[in-house]
Order: C-alpha cells, then sequence, then structure tokens
C-alpha cells in the first residue's frame, strides 16, 4: 500500500513535470522564429516581395540588419525575376531613376545596392559572397569592359565603381590588359578606350581619400614591368583626343602640349610618389618617370619639363638630382633651359627654376661637375636661341607657326633667368658685407 502510494506519488510529478517541459519548450521556439521574422512570419513568402517593393534600397539595406533569417529572405529576394528587376537598374544613359523621388540619382541607387549585399552577406563564407555577387550582377552588360556601345556616355562603369566601393572587389580582365601593352600603342584603340573608362570609373573615382586611390593605382600598376607601368599609366592618364575619347598617342612627340594634357599624368606621379604609396619608393617613381618620358617615343623635352613641373618641387628635385649623381650632366642642362621656358610661357615665378639649378649644383660632388654643368647650361642656350632664329629666317611664317613666338619665350626666358641669378648673387654678396 505503501509502495503503491509511493510509486503514483513518485510518477504523477515526473509525468507532469515532462508535460510541463514539452509545454515551456512548444511556446519558446515559437517565439525565436517570431523574434527573426517579427510580424513578417504572417506574411507568405509573395506578400513579404511585394511589401519591399514600396521600399527603398536603404530601407531594405537597414531590414537585412534585423536577423540572419531576414537577410536570407532578401538574398532569395535580390535573386528573383521581380528583385533583380527592381534592383538591378541599366539605364545608365539616363542618370535619374524613373520614378525618383528628389532626383534621387542611379550612382546614389547602386551605392546603395552595394552597401545591401553587404549586408545581407555578411555571415556567408568570402568565396560564397563573391560567387553571389558574381551571379547578381552578370546580368548587367554595362559592367563589362566590352559591354556598352557608348562607354563614354554611359555611367555603367561609375556605378560598377561605387558598387565596388562598398563590397571591395575588382574584376579588371589583366588578360585583355596584357594585350593592351604589349601591343603596338594605338593598334588596340577600342581597348584602351575601356580600359582607362574601367581604371578611372571602377577602380580609382569613387574614392574620396588619397591612399585608397594610392592602393588601388598600385594594384594596376605594380602587377606589370616597368615599361608596361610607363605604358599603362599612359592609357589611363594620358591625353585624350576631344573627339571620340581614344588615347592620343603621338601627342607629347609632334609639339609643345599644354598643362590640360599633363596634368593626368602628373597628378598621378605626385600620388605615387606621396606617402600614401607605401609600396613605392622615390627610385620606382623617376624611374617611371624616366619610362614615361619615351612612350610611345622620346617626348619633346618641353613636355617633359612641363610634367615634371606639375609633377611638384619634390619629385622635381629628385628626377634632376639622378641625372647629376650619374654624370648626365647635358641632359641636365638642357633640361633647366626647358624648364626656365616653360615657367616663361606659363607665367611661373622665375626664381623657381633658378632655386631649382642652385639646389642641384650642390649634389655634385666635385668643382670641376659643377663647372662643368654651368658651362653646359650656357650652350645649350646659346645653341637653342641660334636653332631657332635660324628656323625664323629660313621660313616663310604664316599665323598658326609659332617659331617666331617661341624665339620670343626663350630670350625673354633666357633673360629672365639669368636675371634672377643676378639678384641671387647680389643679395649673397649684401649678407656677406
Amino acid at each position: 500500500m505503501t509502495s503503491s502510494a509511493g510509486s503514483t506519488c513518485t510518477s504523477i510529478p515526473r509525468h507532469k513535470q515532462r508535460r510541463s517541459l514539452r509545454t515551456c519548450h512548444g511556446p519558446g521556439r515559437n517565439s525565436q522564429t517570431l523574434s527573426a521574422l517579427g510580424d513578417f512570419q504572417i506574411l507568405p513568402l509573395e506578400i513579404f516581395h511585394m511589401v519591399l517593393n514600396y521600399l527603398s534600397v536603404k530601407d531594405i539595406s537597414m531590414l537585412s540588419m534585423v536577423s540572419k533569417t531576414i537577410g536570407s529572405r532578401l538574398i532569395n529576394y535580390i535573386s528573383t525575376t521581380s528583385g533583380t528587376r527592381r534592383l538591378l537598374l541599366q539605364d545608365f544613359h539616363n542618370p535619374q531613376l524613373p520614378g525618383g523621388k528628389g532626383g534621387a540619382s542611379i550612382l546614389e541607387h547602386y551605392r546603395s545596392l552595394g552597401l545591401l549585399l553587404k549586408r545581407c552577406t555578411l555571415l556567408l563564407p568570402t568565396r560564397d559572397r563573391l560567387k553571389y555577387v558574381h551571379k547578381v550582377l552578370s546580368g548587367v552588360s554595362c559592367f563589362k569592359l566590352h559591354g556598352c556601345a557608348s562607354p563614354l556616355h554611359c555611367l555603367g562603369l561609375q556605378c560598377y565603381g561605387v558598387f565596388l566601393q562598398v563590397r571591395g572587389l575588382e574584376q579588371l580582365e589583366y588578360r585583355k590588359v596584357q594585350t593592351v601593352v604589349s601591343s603596338k600603342p594605338g593598334s588596340a584603340r577600342k581597348l584602351e578606350l575601356r580600359i582607362r573608362l574601367f581604371c578611372r570609373a571602377v577602380l580609382l573615382a569613387p574614392w574620396h581619400h588619397r591612399s585608397d586611390s594610392a592602393f588601388w593605382l598600385t594594384r594596376i600598376l605594380k602587377p606589370w614591368p616597368m615599361v608596361n607601368q610607363a605604358r599603362l599609366l599612359y592609357i589611363i592618364f594620358g591625353p585624350m583626343s576631344s573627339l571620340d575619347g581614344h588615347v592620343v598617342w603621338q601627342k607629347m612627340i609632334e609639339g609643345p602640349r599644354d598643362e590640360s594634357s599633363l596634368k593626368g599624368l602628373a597628378d598621378a606621379i605626385k600620388l605615387l610618389y606621396g606617402t600614401e604609396a607605401r609600396e613605392w619608393t622615390a627610385d620606382d617613381v623617376i624611374s617611371l618617370v624616366d619610362e614615361l618620358s619615351v612612350v610611345p617615343q622620346e617626348w619633346l623635352m618641353e613636355n617633359n619639363a612641363r610634367l615634371l613641373l606639375l609633377s611638384g618641387s619634390s619629385i622635381c628635385f629628385t628626377f634632376m638630382a639622378s641625372k647629376a649623381v650619374n654624370g648626365r650632366a647635358l641632359e641636365l642642362a638642357r633640361l633647366v633651359v626647358f624648364m626656365a621656358l616653360v615657367c616663361e610661357k606659363d607665367l611661373y615665378c622665375m626664381d623657381w627654376a633658378v632655386n631649382m639649378m642652385q639646389k642641384v649644383c650642390e649634389v655634385f660632388s666635385t668643382p670641376w661637375e659643377r663647372n662643368n654643368f654651368l658651362q653646359c647650361l650656357e650652350n645649350t642656350f646659346a645653341h637653342m636661341l641660334m636653332d631657332m632664329l635660324q628656323a625664323v629666317l629660313a621660313g616663310e611664317h604664316h599665323e598658326e607657326d609659332g617659331s617666331f613666338l617661341n624665339l620670343f619665350h626663350l630670350v625673354n626666358a633666357q633673360a629672365n633667368f639669368h636675371k634672377e641669378i643676378l639678384y641671387m648673387a647680389m643679395g649673397n654678396s649684401n649678407s656677406t658685407t
């Protein structure tokens, strides 16, 4: 009796305890699911997708951070036909979104889309993230190197750039770059143009910090030998035709060019020489500038001097000091003369050229080397004046002919250059007395 009662008393509580555990466990799992999906739990998947169609990309991006379950549903939505049509806009020749509020641009749309995909795939392995993003974007033809028939008037690559800025990806097709940098300049003009647009719009333009731009420019150039680096730098930043946008290879060879033709190259050189580009030494940059001055053939010295002047005093001095150390006094003298000519033409202060010459003179290890350089400098002035004078006297001159104007500038350049030297000498003389 006692044992029966005892067994009854012990068995019933255990039985109730199991039922109690089952009762408590069921609602626990439901609450977890409910907390993951919230009110969206009661909606069929099709209705959930319809709701997403009323949200902006930024709102969907915020929604993706609610839970992993929501993120998974958004990944599925992006892959659907309606999601792809809604999110992967392809009207890159019309900068305004259809029906966009406040004139929201397609660039802003793709910047937000990049953030959305980043958040949705945050918990996936890197390989799976890359595969998914590649699958999503593979249908956008204007994101491809040969995808758009009118790349100069297309925002596709710029949208791709702001998208990758968030994603941290790049898909530059190195085989095609290999074809361009290894072939004769201008033999693949359309491909050169597309590489130029791709590198500038996708990899370089989106960044606001110089360190980011320096990083990506380094990634573009460093895999190649120095000769190919110079060729690629010219393709990306060199002068282009105002008619069709193609790279103009002969421009630096045929005649003197203004600052607008050289500013892009100078800015790129300054970027690589700066502290932001840690993988480049001063010797690397100087070698690149030296190689660039013979792409595709040797430049006119005036264009070379203007490039150095636009690149800044530090790069200019390092380049000239390298020639002084290596005993190339005649080349250095010609460069100084053309720097004086550029200062005269472009209305820069002539004392800059004189100060640069004075700093270079301090690099020479012996007085003989310094005096030899100064003699070469004066001889170069004299020879150039005689050559220009003969050109003026020899031919018939038209309004387009610049021979007389060049002679005029060189005479003034020589006079102002020596005037600054006299000022410097007299100033030093007065300071010592």
